[in-house]
């Protein structure tokens, strides 16, 4: 989900974008191209891990941190630098909250299952 958020914003996709208002169209155009990239590590590192967890692989863990790093200095930027919070409102701040928790049980997991031996 987050792939194709990343995707369909930085596309400027009308269909995917339309519900958004200009303030908020603003804000998701008018990113630094640092937050750009700490946003696409963000999102595809976490798609990389998911298939590295999937294959077994000892990657998943690195990959999965470096993730979670990446979206924790995106989510920095927009609610300690920029007006997430104002254009985003409470929901946002959730919303953020549930992908971080998400994020930090995938590093948890998958260090528990390196540690067990069932990632290679």
């Amino acid at each position: 989900m987050g792939v194709l958020d990343f995707v369909m914003t930085m596309t400027k996709n009308e269909t995917y974008m339309g519900g958004f208002t200009q303030e908020q169209l603003d804000f998701f155009y008018g990113f630094p191209t640092w937050v750009i990239a700490s946003w696409a590590v963000a999102v595809f590192g976490a798609l990389i891990g998911m298939l590295a967890l999937l294959c077994r692989s000892k990657l998943a863990v690195p990959v999965f941190v470096i993730a979670m790093i990446a979206m924790v200095i995106t989510a920095i930027h927009n609610y300690g630098f920029d007006k997430m919070l104002e254009i985003g409102g409470t929901g946002g701040v959730g919303f953020t909250a549930i992908i971080f928790a998400i994020s930090l049980l995938l590093v948890i997991y998958s260090m528990a299952m390196q540690k067990r031996g069932v990632l290679t």
